[in-house]
This record gives structure tokens, sequence and C-alpha cells, in this order.
């Protein structure tokens, strides 16, 4: 396995700013960085994943850090099994709290175990720290307005009448 490639995986259901930071940074460490829409069959998802996977390389590409990063979906098999069809040696997963971390460490355990995969957890900037993508589907669930945590593609799909009004 090749170290310089990692996978950044999550559900990404919607991609916030936390999200876009966690892999711009992770995208300046490694040579290769997959972006990974994994299937949690314990959440109930707000978007497909056809439609995660377009407003993550809209707001990559509009994040203008796209150039050493790769898009894709899983959902069938354990994640370690897409690391090692690409050659990633590490895992990375964006870190709010302790919370995360008692929640993360278990499975980057396990992934280590299965796979010797390696898992890196990386912390959001301070800013995007306390937003999830739970807590945007709320607040746009009850007409409240996402934009300060959510990438503009993100925001311009969950209120699309906000940029005829603006304009």
């Amino acid at each position: 396995m090749n170290n310089r490639i990692a996978v950044v995986p999550g559900s990404f259901d919607p991609p916030t700013l936390g999200h876009i930071d966690v892999i711009a940074r992770a995208a300046s460490l490694y040579d290769e960085l997959h972006v990974l829409v994994v299937h949690n069959p314990d959440k109930q998802a707000m978007l497909p994943i056809a439609q995660r996977l377009t407003l993550l390389e809209q707001s990559i590409a509009e994040a203008g850090i796209g150039e050493n990063i790769i898009v894709a979906s899983w959902s069938v098999g354990l994640l370690v099994d897409y690391a090692e069809d690409v050659n990633a040696g590490v895992l990375i997963k964006g870190i709010r709290s302790q919370v995360d971390v008692a929640y993360e460490t278990p499975m980057a355990i396990v992934n280590r175990h299965l796979a010797h995969v390696e898992t890196v957890f990386l912390l959001p900037d301070p800013s995007h720290a306390l937003v999830s993508s739970s807590l945007v589907r709320q607040v746009a669930a009850l007409g409240g307005d996402v934009s300060p945590f959510v990438p503009g593609p993100v925001a311009r799909f969950l209120d699309p009448g906000k940029d005829s009004i603006e304009s």
C-alpha cells in the first residue's frame, strides 16, 4: 500500500464547509485523495448518493482544490476493501469533538487489523467545528439559511430561489 494515497470517507449528506476544509487539507498532504461517499445503513439520507457526488464535485471545483482529488461512491463491502482497491494506505477522518474520537477510534483499530490501513484524524478549522450534516439537514428542513455552513453549490441546491431573489 502506498501511504501517499488516502481516502476521505463520509456520508456527505450534505457536504459542509467542514468537509471541504478537511478535504482541502488532506489533499495538500497526499499525492492522490479519494473522497468517498459511503452508504450508511444506520442513517436516513436526505440526498441520493448521485446528488451528493455532484455537490461534492462542484464544491471541490469551486474551492479550487480538485487537482489530485477523485470523488467516488462505495455501497457494498468494507471501506478497507475500497482502500485496498485503490492502493490507499490511509483513511482520513474529520474529528469535531471527543464524541467523534470515541466513535471513530474502534473503527480505526479494526480497519488497521483488517487491512493494515491507518486512520489519520484531522481537526476542522474552529469556525466549522460545531457544524454537522445532520444540523444542516435540520436547519434546511425548517426553512433556515444554511449558507454559512455549506459550500456555495450546496446552498444553491438546498435553496435554489435565494440566488434569484438576491440578484
